[in-house]
């Protein structure tokens, strides 16, 4: 009975953030939309989207420690580092190749992406205004339409009311 007892402290319960499960792969790619340098936001949501599915996110937002490279959990990281990698681009997977842990890729792709410079909302401002019904059937236009204006509001980041006005409505 001790035995069996031994043999079970190694295994990971699936609700664990460090199970892996038989399903996951380092090869696998969890998003579509492969980061390039352009549409950091989409691919960011998406990967929130993915890594939250799988009970990973916490690897990225620094919430989960990685555990030490010598104990089995380690695993989760060097896949979390996998399908990070995966899911960028030849020259920017290269560029951060070496980071140890998948929340320092993860960091190093926000201080490299997530910069709301003047240049990209007026970028986005200019996609807005270019936009034309054309020949799309209305939810076409107002679903690409909504996907840009989304774009713009999370770069811009407006600061939250303090006033205490918007309570009162």
């Amino acid at each position: 009975m001790a035995e069996s007892d031994s043999s079970n402290s190694s295994i990971i319960h699936i609700s664990c953030p460090y199970y892996i499960g038989s399903s996951d792969k380092p090869n696998s790619i969890i998003v579509s939309n492969v980061l390039n340098g352009v549409g950091f936001y989409s691919w960011k949501r998406s990967m929130i989207a993915s890594l939250s599915a799988k009970n990973k996110y916490g690897f990225v937002d620094g919430s989960i420690q990685p555990p030490a490279t010598n104990l089995p959990t380690h695993r989760a990281n060097s896949m979390m580092i996998s399908w990070i990698l995966n899911s960028l681009n030849n020259n920017l997977a290269g560029s951060i190749l070496f980071l140890p842990t998948a929340y320092e890729l993860w960091n190093e792709l926000h201080q490299r992406f997530e910069q709301s410079d003047g240049a990209l909302v007026y970028n986005i401002q200019q996609q807005i205004y270019s936009l034309s019904h054309g020949e799309d059937d209305f939810s076409s236009y107002f679903t690409k339409l909504t996907k840009i204006w989304d774009e713009l509001r999370i770069i811009q980041c407006l600061p939250s009311c303090t006033c205490g006005t918007t309570t009162s409505i």
